[in-house]
């Protein structure tokens, strides 16, 4: 292959060097695959007529000239020799030289090790708002270089001010209710002014309107406050999840203000909004059309469609994942609107980040309306025209028949007979021990609010989430029974966390037991309880599910290995039950006491009976 070296002349009358505008904005030597495509972007610079590099083993350039004079795209083979250093991108033409520095650095030996670890069924995630959780720095709660300056907690949508230092500083508070991952809504910069939505001018503090995906924004902290929480986190063996969104951009993102080419974007004759239907996709019978509009339909007319085919914007995306990864040290990735992107694209993102980090997890939101369409969008045992590839997904079908579970009567397909269907149909999955379970999210009314404020149900639900196959996701608040339903916005269930801001009052400071109602207090230990005892808990973490038919509301499961069994049990009806232990014999023979996991209390199995809504998670004794 040829090498291209630069040799520098006096010749040349004018010299400028600048450092911007290069994406990505640095790489690593060492990497599994050698190729780096380097996008720059300054006004003109493809007027330039000669292009030089000068840095030993950097192989095979190839430069490409887009319809955007403002943009250059540089393909780059890095040998395996190549040392981390500092090396020009020389530009020239015109008796002009414009230099533009990039750095190779060296891979983090802790890949793998003590971060960018995954996520699996060992894990309990924690679901936060950065804006909405607390507030570490209050100086960097409006920068006056963005478009949307307004900081105001009496509003619902507009900024609050809540931070990476204010999660930071509640790391204690994570570790004693037992998470082990955190899952925060996007960080990277929404450099976007007030938008109007459901007839309110709403600010992006929720972060799904990106406008740089190599900044984080400076409202949070910006890229040193990513990485000082990250750092503390894998110091206390957490671990982060970094939420992505590939399908589209806030309409003030650089490369829409000024796109490289045509078809960057899915671009229609007309405004042409998605018909949200996944159906499209897996359908025998469905038209070419519907899967267009399904894919390629905008969200809302802020939110630009990305097209993820034009190979440019692949590598650009994947690229940037990469690169988010290894500068950040990033364990699993959160995939936002997974089933609106370009299918083949994903599963190209997906096996290239595979290739890098072997232990890399993805699950990919897919709100979908059928146990069919929950697996299709991972692997999975359905003859379809096209396989994903991803590990697993949020589980909207588990979250929906828990909720149903929890709340309504039971019937013979209703009730917990629901939760008993769903999970009956896990052969369609390749695995669902990557499933991420839920009860709610920040996208849906609060869990609390959805079962009435009545403990003993949301109780029950909490014991399905933390013992299923699967691994939980907690949405903040929770364990202190934050709750309320969505009204005229989403903001009304994404509610700051009571002690999280300057001015709370201390009295009522949810991060602290002085700070809960004897009620909330108690939801937190309960949680704090059984998350911590999951932890260990080898039957759940890898062991074998096996449930039975629910009778009269009813519900039994257990998770076992040749180490432990537990026994789930829930009555969802509304009389008191005495299960008829030769039914479960096949579970339970051998054993003759049960241990509360979460209170300790150790009794006769014989002598259990439970009340309506009674719900217990056991481990059986000889």
């Amino acid at each position: 292959m040829k090498r291209y070296f630069f040799l520098f002349t006096i010749l040349i009358s004018v010299i400028t060097t600048r450092a911007a505008d290069v994406y990505p904005t640095n790489w690593w030597v060492g990497m599994k695959d050698p190729s780096l495509q380097l996008m720059i972007h300054q006004k003109d610079i493809g007027l330039f007529n000669s292009i030089s590099i000068s840095y030993p083993g950097l192989t095979s350039i190839k430069i490409s000239k887009v319809e955007n004079k403002n943009y250059v795209f540089i393909d780059l083979v890095i040998g395996k020799t190549v040392k981390a250093g500092k090396f020009n991108i020389v530009f020239s033409g015109n008796g002009k030289t414009l230099s533009i520095p990039y750095e190779l650095k060296s891979r983090d030996p802790g890949n793998g090790k003590t971060r960018i670890k995954g996520v699996n069924s060992s894990d309990f995630v924690y679901l936060l708002m950065p804006d909405r959780f607390s507030n570490g720095d209050p100086s960097n709660d409006m920068v006056s270089s963005y478009r949307d300056t307004k900081v105001d907690r009496e509003s619902l949508v507009a900024r609050h001010g809540g931070d990476l230092k204010g999660v930071e500083d509640h790391i204690d508070y994570l570790k004693q209710l037992g998470v082990t991952t955190v899952w925060m809504t996007p960080v990277v910069e929404n450099d976007m002014p007030l938008q109007k939505e459901q007839g309110l001018e709403i600010s992006g503090y929720h972060g799904y309107w990106i406008t740089d995906h190599y900044n984080v924004d400076k409202r949070y902290g910006g890229n040193e406050a990513y990485k000082s929480l990250i750092n503390k986190l894998h110091a206390n063996g957490m671990k982060i999840v970094h939420d992505a969104v590939y399908n589209h951009v806030g309409d003030f993102h650089w490369f829409v203000l000024d796109p490289p080419m045509k078809d960057w974007l899915n671009n229609w004759d007309k405004p042409t909004m998605t018909n949200h239907r996944d159906e499209a996709l897996f359908d025998p019978y469905a038209s070419s059309f519907d899967k267009k509009v399904m894919l390629d339909g905008w969200f809302v007319p802020h939110l630009p469609d990305i097209n993820q085919r034009n190979p440019f914007v692949a590598k650009f995306f994947i690229q940037n994942t990469i690169w988010t990864t290894e500068e950040f040290g990033i364990d699993g990735w959160r995939v936002d609107t997974y089933k609106y992107c370009d299918e083949a694209f994903m599963n190209k993102l997906n096996a290239a980040m595979e290739k890098e980090y072997p232990q890399y997890t993805v699950f990919g939101e897919a709100y979908v309306n059928s146990i069919v369409g929950n697996a299709y969008f991972t692997r999975n045992n359905i003859s379809a025209g096209f396989h994903h590839n991803a590990q697993g997904v949020l589980d909207f079908q588990a979250c929906f028949s828990m909720v149903e579970a929890m709340k309504d009567a039971p019937s013979w397909t209703g009730g917990v007979n629901k939760l008993y269907m769903t999970l009956a149909q896990d052969g369609l999955y390749k695995n669902p021990m990557n499933n991420c379970l839920f009860l709610d999210n920040h996208d849906m009314d609060r869990i609390f609010s959805t079962v009435d404020e009545d403990w003993k149900k949301l109780r029950m639900g909490l014991n399905w989430l933390f013992t299923l196959r699967g691994f939980p996701q907690l949405y903040y608040g929770t364990e202190v029974l934050m709750k309320n339903k969505k009204t005229s916005t989403d903001a009304t269930v994404r509610e700051d966390f009571p002690g999280g801001f300057p001015g709370d009052k201390e009295k009522d400071n949810r991060f602290t037991k002085q700070g809960r109602s004897d009620k909330q207090d108690e939801a937190f230990d309960y949680i704090s309880r059984l998350a911590n005892f999951r932890k260990t808990s080898s039957a759940i973490i890898g062991g074998n599910t096996m449930q039975f038919i629910p009778k009269d509301g009813l519900y039994v499961y257990f998770r076992y290995d040749k180490n432990q069994t537990l026994m789930v049990i829930a009555n969802s009806g509304d009389k008191k039950v005495k299960p008829d232990w030769t039914v479960f014999a096949e579970r339970v023979k051998g054993f003759s006491r049960v241990r509360d996991v979460v209170t300790g209390k150790i009794q006769s199995i014989s002598d259990l009976s439970l009340d309506s809504k009674d719900s217990f998670v056991f481990e059986l004794l000889n």
